[in-house]
C-alpha cells in the first residue's frame, strides 16, 4: 500500500480538527476523513430550514480552552464570541434566580433565597478557585498508567506526582469531587435547595446520566472553572453564526498550514498488517495509505467497528464495550417567527429584556423525578430544559425579525422500557410543549419549523453511542488513567500506529479542544517512532 499520508484522523469533529491542525503546523502531511457532508462532528452549524442557521448538536462555548484559541489563531479565522444576557431560573414559589457573571451580584442574588448562603457563597467560590489551578493542571495531562509494572510508566507516574507535588490538602478536595454527590457536596456550604439546584444543576443537566443526587457528579461542579475567562482568548457566550464557527475556524487554521479535509468520506475499515495500522477503507472502496492512524470516532466505534476486535487485546476489548454510554438527554431546535412572550419574567424586572438563557427545572425533587423517571425506562413528563435564544444576541442566523430557540432537555432513555423512539418522538415533543408553555404561553403560534432529536438520532447523525454527548459517562471509573480503557489512556492504542484523539478519551467530552490537542502532543513526540 502507497503511503499519502503521514497522518489520517477518521472522523471530523473539533477534536479531529485540533489534533489535525496542531500536526499540520508542526509539518506534518495530515488529512481529516468525515463522513457526513460538513465536518464539526457535534459542533456544527446547519441551515435545516432556509435561513436558518441552527447550531443543532453543541449549543454554547463555554468550554474550549484558550490555549488551543491563542495556538491555532482560531479569532483570524472567524472565531468570534458574542456575549450574551445571564441564565433565568425560574423557581417553584414563582421567583426568579439570575445567575448573574459579577460574584458579588450572584451573591446578592444568593441572599434572596438566604442570607446564610449568601454569607457562605465568598468561601465556596475561594474554595473551587484553589482547586481551579489543580484541575486546569489535570486536563493538559497525558494519563500516567499505574498499573503496567514497566520502568517508564513507573518513571512517568513519578514525574506526574513531582508536577502535582504542591497539591496537598486539594488532593482530598478533588477526591470528594470524585465520589460525592454534588448535592451532598455542597451541602458543606449551603442550606438552600433553591441555591444547590442553580449551583448543582449541571450535574444532572450536563449530558451526563446523572442526577444532583447522584455519586460522583460533584465533578460537574468544577468544569466550568476549567476555562480562564480572563485570557486574551475572550469570555465565553454564543458564537456568532453558531456552533459550526468553532470548527470552521479550526478547520481553516489547519488548512492554512496544509491540512487536507475530505467529507463525504465514510471510513469503513482501519487498516492494519502486521499490528501496525496502515492506512484505512472507505466506504466507496477507495484505499488511502498513511503512516498512522488517529480515531476520533467514539472508542466504540474505532475498536468495534472499524478494527477487527480480534486484533486486539481481549481485556482491552472488554473494557471498550463495558464502557457505560447510555445516554438520557435530547435536542429539540425551533424556528420562530418572533420572540415568545414571558409574563412571569416580565413581572421580575430583572434588568433585562428578555431571558435568552433560561433553565427549567424548578426544584431538586424535579431534576430527581426526571432522571429516575428514565432509570425505569420511561422519557421523563416534565423534562428539564436548557432554553437558548442565541438570535437574540445573534440575529445573523435567521431571517430578520425571526428567532431560534434551542433546547437540550431530559431525561429521556436511549433504551425505552416501552416502544421506539422513531414511535414515540411526538410523545417527546409534547412533553417538552407542556414544559415550555407554563413560561412562555403563546410559544406554539410562533413556532414556525421544529426539528426533534431523540438519544437515537444523536447517535445516528453523529454517531454518538447511545446518543451520549461525551462518548460515555464522565466518572471516577471512566476518567483519567481509566479512559476508555486500562493501559491505554495515553491517546496510542494496542495497535502500533493507531492513535485516539476523540472524546472517549481524557479529559473527555465537551467542546474543549483538549482530546485533541494532548493527543497533537503525544503524536508528536512519538514522531521519530512512526516517520
Amino acid at each position: 500500500m502507497s503511503t499519502q499520508y503521514d497522518a489520517i484522523i477518521v472522523g471530523g469533529g473539533h477534536n479531529g480538527l485540533v489534533c489535525g491542525a496542531y500536526l499540520a503546523k508542526a509539518g506534518v502531511k495530515a488529512c481529516v476523513l468525515e463522513r457526513r457532508p460538513l465536518t464539526g462532528g457535534a459542533a456544527v452549524t446547519e441551515e435545516i430550514w432556509p435561513g436558518y442557521r441552527v447550531s443543532t448538536a453543541s449549543y454554547y462555548m463555554g468550554l474550549l480552552q484558550p490555549k488551543v484559541i491563542l495556538d491555532l489563531e482560531l479569532k483570524k479565522h472567524g472565531f468570534e464570541v458574542v456575549v450574551p444576557v445571564p441564565t433565568v431560573f425560574p423557581l417553584e414559589d414563582g421567583r426568579f434566580f439570575t445567575m448573574w457573571d459579577d460574584p458579588e451580584e450572584f451573591r446578592r442574588e444568593i441572599a434572596r433565597f438566604s442570607e446564610k448562603d449568601a454569607a457562605a457563597y465568598p468561601a465556596y467560590r475561594a474554595h473551587l478557585l484553589k482547586i481551579a489551578p489543580f484541575m486546569k493542571q489535570l486536563i493538559f495531562e497525558t494519563p500516567v498508567d499505574p498499573g503496567s509494572g514497566r520502568f517508564a510508566n513507573l518513571r512517568n507516574l513519578a514525574a506526574f506526582a513531582w508536577r502535582f507535588r504542591k497539591i496537598g490538602s486539594v488532593f482530598y478536595d478533588i477526591y470528594n469531587l470524585l465520589t460525592l454527590s454534588a448535592y451532598d457536596y455542597l451541602g458543606r456550604w449551603f442550606e438552600s435547595d433553591e441555591v444547590k439546584l442553580v449551583l448543582g444543576f449541571f450535574a444532572g443537566g450536563g449530558g451526563a446520566n446523572s442526577s444532583i443526587r447522584t455519586p460522583a457528579s460533584a465533578y460537574m461542579l468544577v468544569r466550568s472553572i476549567v476555562r480562564d475567562q480572563t485570557t486574551a482568548a475572550g469570555p465565553s457566550g454564543f458564537m456568532k453564526g453558531g456552533m459550526g464557527m468553532i470548527s470552521d475556524s479550526i478547520r481553516r487554521s489547519g488548512e492554512s498550514h496544509g491540512l487536507a479535509v475530505r467529507t463525504d468520506a465514510e471510513v469503513a475499515e482501519i487498516i492494519t498488517e502486521n499490528g501496525k495500522a496502515m492506512g484505512v477503507r472507505l466506504a466507496s472502496g477507495e484505499v488511502i495509505g498513511s503512516r498512522i492512524v488517529i480515531g476520533n470516532a467514539s472508542a466504540k466505534t474505532t475498536f468495534l467497528k472499524l478494527v477487527d476486535p480480534a486484533r486486539l487485546p481481549e481485556s482491552f476489548v472488554r473494557d471498550i464495550r463495558s464502557m457505560r454510554t447510555e445516554s438520557t438527554v435530547f435536542r429539540i431546535s425551533l424556528a420562530l417567527d418572533g420572540l415568545p412572550q414571558c409574563p412571569s419574567f416580565a413581572a421580575a424586572g430583572i434588568g433585562f429584556d428578555f431571558p435568552a438563557q433560561f433553565n427549567i427545572a424548578k426544584s431538586v425533587r424535579y431534576m430527581e423525578d426526571a432522571y429516575h423517571q428514565s432509570r425505569n425506562g420511561e422519557m421523563s413528563s416534565s423534562p428539564f430544559l436548557i432554553l437558548k435564544f442565541p438570535t437574540v444576541s445573534d440575529p445573523s442566523i435567521a431571517p430578520p425579525g425571526h428567532h431560534i430557540l434551542s433546547i437540550f432537555g431530559g431525561h429521556a432513555p436511549y433504551t425505552l422500557k416501552e416502544g421506539h423512539w422513531d414511535e414515540r418522538r411526538d410523545e417527546l415533543h409534547a412533553n417538552v410543549m407542556r414544559v415550555l408553555t407554563e413560561y412562555f404561553p403563546d410559544i406554539e403560534k410562533h413556532i414556525v419549523h421544529s426539528q426533534i432529536l431523540t438519544p437515537l438520532d444523536l447517535e445516528r447523525i453523529f454517531d454518538l453511542p447511545n446518543g451520549h454527548v461525551h462518548h460515555g459517562e464522565i466518572s471516577a471509573d471512566q476518567m483519567f488513567f481509566r479512559r476508555p480503557a486500562a493501559h491505554y489512556a495515553d491517546y496510542r492504542s494496542p495497535i502500533e500506529g493507531l492513535y485516539q484523539c476523540g472524546a472517549s478519551t481524557h479529559p473527555g467530552g465537551g467542546v474543549t479542544g483538549m482530546p485533541g490537542h494532548n493527543a497533537a502532543r503525544v503524536i508528536l513526540a512519538d514522531r521519530k517512532r512512526w516517520q
